[in-house]
């Protein structure tokens, strides 16, 4: 390769920018020109954008060496997915100083939600050399007639942020367009195709290639970076240590420890794990440094797209001094001034640290700086884990879904509004992706009823016979029902987000409907940095006032919080075995002293091959504290696993509350577990029988249902200004589910809703492992006299739900008086 026109021209170039490239690069590069494919890895900020761009620029220039300035129509060259719209618009912006620099005169288009029509018309009659789009866009490109015609002058498919993608339906809906457009591109031309994943670093590296490589009938080549990035990573340490933590309000208490940070660096980005929680800092960082007014932003994915278009151009002019911000800025966006990253409260995961660490000291050679503030004490011990998981490498796997029948559906009806399909070929092609390999021909025929006939249960109402064949193609041919279709493309299922809009004018970003339909008019609350008041909805739009009040509500978004994954937790578990060592290291560990021998004089620290579990009995009455440290999700099942084998035992009611930590079991008569049943409650025998009657997995299935029937095509959401309110989604998915249920057990959707209750909402796998690691560990059961540290954050917890977030401040504080005595 080092020979051809192309790489000259490229490493003159960077020569000339006082720049050279990296080995992978220069890899990457060769396996490019000879038609090769694979994923790159490597981490943040070292050029992984630059190692497939620049291959597809030197693989064109190769092909006409003597002319490869002059316009010409080349048709579309590169395709790029990328999972979020800000990543695009950086990835393109990048592309095109690059394609000016070197006199190549091609066009780079982007393709998502916010592309005005204008443009996609204009990216209709002249495509774009490279085109950057979203999975969903992909799938819109699918449904135009003649997109055959578009791939044919494809050579290279990019396929960015993979590990994000991966594991999820977004990603499943990428595996399908290409087992569409790698066929189309074969029957059509006879050009080698690359395709190329670009991926940070995941524990199944090796899996992920091979998922994205499955329609290809490639192996393909992973292409590492061994490259070393150094992490500095700090915590913020509390002047006084909460020997009874509780979460959430230690943080805002640290904030002024931050203000000294932001102003020692250029820009500092500020990660918090929820919106709600981004708007409270927001806040509170304006009203402690009123100094930072004018140069401090927020960005999350409910605020109006112009206004966080605003926030990452002034990052790129280095004109903000700091952004707090969600997972929104999570992903690889350019910003090129960021010396320096603060996470509040922990990440719940090893890869999500290391990515928001990498958004800091974004270029090769540099360090990333990276603050852990904690958000109550005991956080810190996860900051310890942290650290000793990053050094071990121990990054989290992301597992590839299967059989998401729900996907399959609206793509298959995808395929049916553009060319239309017929049903050995589209067969062949879902056959050959990861997803669907293990589809058998029954599902598949299920599969095809569904969308021609609406199954067994649904063939009396034609609004679910979309698909028509005809000489053998299954076609949609009705124009209201193509563009009820396209309007739905996608695998993200919200709760109904209501535009809010000043009554003067002006959009100020998305609530969801669910936290609006609780505020009375006169209410205020807080969206966008700015404190509103309610005026009241009209035609799905809130309209808004600013308001003066000195207090105002924020919104709590439906996203839930993050759970611990099973990597940090296993290192947890580990880093509370140096808990009272004189020999630990780590600072985190040296200040949690007083709690930590707080906790063992009360009850018991359990090490790693130990569960403890404390039975405490107050005025609310008898209580189990379980802490197997698995994360909230494993904890939910089990304490309603536990609950259910423990009421067989006795009949006994109970509530339930959990953390990442552990679970709490409250009953108003004494609890049955000791030395005698502790291992037969915990045991794995029986368990899918008895989760599912313990957690009440109808009720579960009906809700995840919803989702699966919306993106299957079953429910319509409504029109643009029209949607349907989500108690009308619920109720519309309730009935189908009742009629799959009686007349149909067997439908594919409605077994796919169990299964994903089982694998997403139980985590099935890892509630079986957690369960199996039980009967292998120690069972410690103490007796404490009064409430330990350990158990005093799920105790909180459990409060929340009946009070007010000031109720509970001063509930807690009492609390804490009284324990402390």
């Amino acid at each position: 390769m080092s020979a051809t026109k192309g790489y000259t021209v490229i490493t003159e170039w960077l020569t000339s920018k006082e720049f050279k490239a990296f080995a992978f690069q220069e890899e990457t590069w060769q396996h490019i020109v000879k038609g090769k494919s694979g994923l790159v890895n490597a981490p943040t900020g070292f050029g992984k954008t630059f190692s497939v761009f620049l291959g597809a620029v030197i693989q064109y220039i190769n092909e006409y060496p003597d002319s490869y300035q002059k316009p010409r129509k080349n048709g579309l060259r590169l395709l790029w997915v990328s999972p979020l719209r800000a990543l695009a618009k950086d990835v393109g912006r990048a592309m095109e100083e690059a394609l000016l620099e070197l006199g190549i005169p091609w066009q780079v288009g982007v393709r998502n939600g916010d592309t005005h029509m204008s443009e996609r018309q204009k990216q209709k009659r002249n495509i774009p050399e490279v085109l950057i789009i979203t999975p969903e866009s992909l799938h819109l490109l699918l449904a135009q007639k003649g997109y055959p015609d578009l791939f044919k002058t494809l050579r290279v498919i990019a396929i960015d942020e993979w590990h994000e993608l991966l594991g999820s339906k977004r990603g499943v809906q990428v595996e399908l367009a290409l087992s569409r457009i790698v066929n189309s591109q074969l029957t059509t031309t006879n050009l080698p195709l690359s395709l190329w994943g670009i991926s940070a670093t995941i524990g199944n590296l090796e899996q992920a290639k091979d998922v994205l490589m499955r329609p290809l009938q490639q192996k393909g080549v992973i292409v590492r970076a061994k490259l070393d990035k150094p992490i500095y990573i700090e915590s913020i340490l509390p002047d006084e240590i909460e020997k009874y933590p509780w979460a959430g309000h230690l943080g805002i208490k640290l904030a002024d420890k931050i203000i000294p940070i932001i102003e020692q660096s250029k820009t500092t980005l500020i990660f918090i794990n929820t919106r709600g929680m981004s708007e409270r800092w927001y806040q509170t960082l304006l009203t402690i440094a009123p100094q930072l007014a004018g140069a401090i932003a927020l960005h999350h994915g409910s605020i109006e797209h112009q206004l966080r278009i605003w926030v990452e151009e002034a990052l790129h002019a280095e004109t903000l001094k700091a952004v707090v911000c969600t997972a929104s800025l999570d992903l690889g966006v350019d910003f090129r001034p960021v010396d320096t990253v603060i996470q509040v409260g922990s990440p719940k995961g090893v890869a999500r640290f290391l990515q928001r660490a990498g958004r800091s000291g974004h270029r090769p050679g540099e360090v990333s700086k990276i603050y852990f503030l904690p958000t109550h004490s005991l956080e810190l011990v996860e900051a310890a884990a942290l650290k000793k998981a990053i050094k071990q490498e121990m990054v989290e796997s992301r597992d590839p879904m299967i059989l998401c029948f729900d996907v399959l559906v609206q793509y298959l009806c995808t395929l049916a509004i553009g060319e239309g399909f017929t049903a050995d070929q589209a067969y062949k092609e879902v056959k050959s992706t990861w997803c669907y390999a293990e589809m058998n021909d029954n599902e598949w025929q299920q599969v095809l009823a569904h969308i021609t006939t609406g199954g067994s249960a649904l063939q009396q109402y034609d609004d679910y016979k979309k698909v028509e064949v005809i000489d053998g193609v299954f076609r949609i041919t009705g124009r209201r029902m193509a563009m009820r279709h396209r309007m739905h493309i996608g695998t993200i299922v919200s709760d109904a987000m209501l535009k809010v809009k000043f009554m003067s004018g002006g959009y100020i970003g998305v609530i969801e409907e669910y936290f609006i339909s609780r505020l009375e008019p006169g209410d205020s609350f807080t969206l966008a940095g700015r404190n509103l008041q309610l005026v009241g909805i009209k035609d799905m739009t809130v309209i808004v006032k600013k308001s003066n009040a000195p207090k105002s509500i924020v919104p709590a978004w439906n996203g839930g919080r993050l759970p611990l994954s099973a990597n940090l937790g296993l290192v947890l578990r580990e880093t509370f075995n140096l808990a009272l060592s004189k020999k630990a290291e780590e600072p985190e560990l040296t200040v949690l002293h007083p709690l930590f021998e707080l906790q063992e004089y009360l009850s018991h620290i359990p090490k790693s091959n130990e569960l403890l579990i404390e039975h405490i009995e107050t005025k609310d009455g008898h209580h189990l504290f379980v802490y197997p440290f698995e994360g909230r999700l494993v904890h939910e099942a089990m304490a309603a696993l536990l609950a259910y084998r423990i009421s067989r035992i006795l009949p006994i009611t109970f509530s339930i509350a959990m953390n990442d930590y552990g679970f709490e079991l409250l009953s108003d008569q004494p609890i049955p577990v000791d030395d005698s049943n502790v291992y037969e409650l915990f045991s794995t025998d029986n368990l899918i029988h008895d989760i599912q009657r313990s957690a009440n997995a109808a009720e579960m299935a009906k809700r995840k249902f919803r989702d699966v029937a919306v993106i299957g095509g079953l429910i319509f959401q409504g029109y643009p200004g029209e949607h349907k309110k989500a108690r009308h989604l619920q109720s519309s998915a309730s009935l189908l589910f009742k009629v799959f249920a009686e007349y149909d057990p067997y439908n594919i959707l409605l077994r796919q809703a169990y299964q994903e209750v089982l694998d997403q909402q139980m985590e099935e796998a890892r509630l079986r492992a957690a369960l199996q690691r039980i009967q292998q560990s120690k069972v410690v059961i103490t007796v404490p006299q009064r409430l330990t540290p350990f158990c005093f954050p799920i105790k909180v917890d459990s409060l929340r739900e009946d009070m007010s977030s000031e109720q509970l401040e001063d509930r807690v504080r009492r609390m804490q008086q009284q324990l402390e005595k």
